[in-house]
C-alpha cells in the first residue's frame, strides 16, 4: 500500500481558460478517476489549503491518496501526466509506505 499526497496550484494558462473550458476538462477526468476506484484507490481526501497555516506549503489544493500498490500509484503518475494535468497545475508530490511514528523516529535518528 502507498500513500499519496499532491499538492497543487493554478498554472497562468488554467486561469486563461473559460469557465466552461475548465468545467469540461473537468470532467473528462471523471472516467479516470472511476478507473482508479475500480482498481482499489481510495480519496482520503481533496483539499484547499489554509492561507493561516504555519510554514505553509506554497500551493493552494492538495489531495491524499490511497493506492493498493506502487505499480497502481505509478499508472496513476502516468494518467495524469497523459491528461495534460501539468500544463494547467503546478504540482509537487509525496508518496509512501504507511509507517509509525516510532518508524520515522528511528530512521531520523539512524540517518
Amino acid at each position: 500500500m502507498k500513500y499519496y499526497i499532491e499538492a497543487w496550484s493554478a498554472r497562468q494558462l488554467w486561469l486563461d481558460l473559460a469557465q466552461e473550458e475548465r468545467g469540461a476538462y473537468m470532467a473528462q477526468l471523471a472516467p479516470a478517476i472511476q478507473q482508479l476506484i475500480d482498481q482499489g484507490v481510495e480519496i482520503i481526501s481533496w483539499g484547499a489549503n489554509d492561507a493561516d497555516t504555519d510554514k505553509r506549503l506554497n500551493y493552494d489544493f492538495f489531495a491524499i491518496w490511497k493506492f493498493p500498490s506502487d505499480e497502481v500509484a505509478k499508472g496513476f503518475e502516468a494518467m495524469v501526466g497523459a491528461a495534460g494535468w501539468h500544463n494547467y497545475f503546478e504540482q509537487q508530490n509525496l508518496k509512501g509506505d504507511p509507517a509509525s511514528p516510532q518508524d520515522i523516529i528511528g530512521k531520523l535518528i539512524s540517518m
